[in-house]
């Protein structure tokens, strides 16, 4: 058996881009299924990353860049004892979409989970390096434009059309409502109710569209809401109340479940402040 002690994480978060990055180490299963509504862009550094995305399984090795999009479900563990290291930016799709001048409403989608690039894999490190030690605002400056035009030179993207079907739109509508009404814990009946249709099918076209149930999508909805409202400083009862969480410790659980740090460490690793436990 694996040593759960030997698992870590840490996270920094740049005040004045927003961007986190994350440096973690696991040995044994390191994620449940989850999403973020970030653009996650990551290079392993250590050992084989295992991890399923878009349905398949995905190992990422040192020097591998791995990508996800936001709302992409995952999940992670290492294939042996040795565990695995990784190195990865949090990436809005604002800033995204505005750095890589990407015109229209369309969301931007890549091509590959999977990029053996040495190029592209040395602009993220050096983009983490920069960000990671808090370096000058020139120098990381010069490191972001250099991601961003690895980003942009290289054929990462791939457009996606896709029809604008019945029940796609029925399972965007749900999403929406259950977005409106998280705070009240809403059931699956009254979403069914709400959108005049039967709930067992609901429920079906929901999860094949999203990949989850819509009660785990919901959670997952308000953990990446309470990762925003933590970073910028609100109470962590205030979240949990304004987010539908039962309480402030109910909301720990599933925090520090999803993101191996407890919200107060979180919001101190924010800070980019010492510890001061």
């Amino acid at each position: 058996m694996p040593d759960r002690n030997s698992n870590w994480i840490d996270l920094r978060r740049d005040a004045t881009r927003g961007i986190e990055t994350i440096r973690a180490h696991f040995t044994g299963h390191a994620y449940d299924p989850h999403w973020h509504d970030s653009y996650l862009i990551g290079v392993t550094e250590q050992g084989v990353q295992q991890f399923h995305s878009r349905r398949k399984r995905h190992q990422s090795r040192p020097g591998t860049v791995f990508m996800l999009e936001p709302e992409e479900l995952h999940d992670g563990d290492a294939v042996d004892a040795q565990g695995f290291t990784y190195r990865m930016l949090y990436l809005s799709p604002s800033q995204l979409r505005q750095q890589l001048a990407h015109e229209g409403d369309g969301e931007l989608h890549f091509a590959a989970t999977l990029r053996d690039d040495k190029q592209l894999a040395c602009a993220v490190w050096h983009c983490f390096d920069a960000l990671w030690h808090d370096h000058p605002a020139l120098i990381k400056e010069a490191t972001l434009d250099r991601l961003f035009m690895q980003l942009e030179a290289h054929p990462l993207w791939r457009s996606e059309v896709r029809p604008a079907d019945r029940d796609r739109l029925l399972a965007q509508q749900a999403r929406d409502w259950l977005i409106a009404h998280h705070a009240s814990n809403p059931g699956l009946q009254a979403m069914a109710d709400a959108l005049k249709v039967d709930r067992f099918r609901l429920s079906r076209l929901f999860q094949a569209q999203w990949g989850l149930p819509p009660h785990a999508w919901l959670v997952q909805w308000r953990l990446s809401q309470a990762r925003r409202l933590l970073a910028t400083g609100s109470a962590a009862a205030d979240v949990a109340a304004t987010l539908g969480f039962a309480d402030q410790s109910h909301l720990g659980r599933w925090f520090k479940r999803a993101c191996h740090l407890t919200p107060a460490r979180y919001q101190q690793a924010c800070t980019n402040l010492p510890d001061p436990g």
